[in-house]
């Protein structure tokens, strides 16, 4: 079974970008350690979050700025930004039509997906980066209150 980190990869430099905001920490070598991936990597994904304008970036500088406030990115758009339409669960299209199961998987499968694709759409719109940053930052100062004055904005 093949899945996709992107999703996870791309919250992750979001985040980062909006943290570590106006610093000198914003190159994609430095977001691709936080990552623990390369800085190719991390190009594509910011890329597509530009393409989404999702951020602004200028060329030949690492200063990366999301492009509107966390509060109005919502878990939907980061997802739609990196995998387009692609649903999040797919039906396997190769089953043996000659088979009691595999003749009928498909359609029951599908339907059944479909409706979990809805609600777990409704469930992303709901969740902001500015969220998820909270989170963060809570997570962050439990484990390390050394690092409460760099996140306590966030809180």
């Amino acid at each position: 079974m093949k899945y996709s980190l992107q999703l996870s990869d791309a919250i992750h430099i979001l985040a980062y970008i909006h943290i570590f905001q106006g610093t000198d920490l914003l190159s994609s070598d430095m977001i691709a350690s936080s990552i623990e991936t390369n800085p190719t990597n991390v190009r594509k994904i910011m890329s597509q979050l530009k393409k989404a304008d999702l951020i602004h970036t200028t060329s030949g500088k690492p200063t990366p700025v999301l492009a509107k406030a966390p509060e109005n990115i919502n878990l939907l758009e980061i997802y739609r930004s990196i995998e387009g339409n692609t649903n999040l669960i797919q039906v396997d299209p190769k089953t043996n039509p000659n088979c009691v199961v595999g003749a009928n998987i498909q359609e029951v499968l599908a339907a059944t997906y479909s409706r979990l694709q809805k609600k777990v759409e409704e469930e992303m719109t709901v969740i902001t980066l500015d969220g998820l940053i909270k989170q963060i930052a809570l997570s962050e100062k439990e484990k390390r209150p050394e690092n409460q004055p760099l996140v306590e904005k966030f809180l």
